[in-house]
């Protein structure tokens, strides 16, 4: 009986089982990312932008052909591709960590499997960060690729 009482004077909030000041904090809202049009990338897919990017000439992504063990790192400029086995990587866009966080990079890539026999087929796209690359993997039978760092001075050209 006394509790009921309490309970009733405490108001509303206590007799429906709220806690004043355990209520969650306010949730913060999350602004949509602009897309980059497809025109700027030079094709028909749209990359979303990332907030505070800084700009990056290119990537340094690395390949493990599964079959022989072998591994080769690929240095591929934003807007270009480069040939890994059967695959086409093609680099849409690199974002590095600022300076005073820990390093990362996140790379938007599309690849396709072009085998001689076939028709070209999309693998992946989407993207793939360096930290954390199981987080968004290429499932290819025979290659992985993975993203090792983004790259501020453009790629030189044998």
């Amino acid at each position: 009986m006394v509790l009921a009482a309490v309970l009733v004077a405490a108001g509303p909030a206590w007799a429906q089982g709220e806690v004043p000041g355990d209520a969650a904090p306010p949730q913060e809202e999350v602004p949509d990312l602009p897309d980059i049009p497809p025109a700027a990338l030079g094709g028909d897919t749209a990359v979303p932008l990332v907030p505070e990017a800084r700009p990056a000439a290119g990537a340094v992504l690395q390949g493990l052909d599964k079959v022989t063990a072998q591994i080769t790192t690929l240095t591929v400029p934003i807007g270009g591709s480069a040939r890994f086995g059967t695959l086409t990587i093609r680099l849409r866009a690199c974002v590095p960590s600022k300076p005073d966080e820990a390093p990362e990079a996140a790379a938007f890539l599309e690849i396709t499997d072009a085998r001689p026999d076939q028709e070209p087929v999309p693998v992946f796209a989407g993207w793939m960060f360096a930290s954390s690359p199981a987080l968004s993997a290429l499932e290819h039978p025979v290659y992985d690729i993975w993203v090792k760092s983004c790259s501020t001075a453009a790629p030189s050209t044998p």
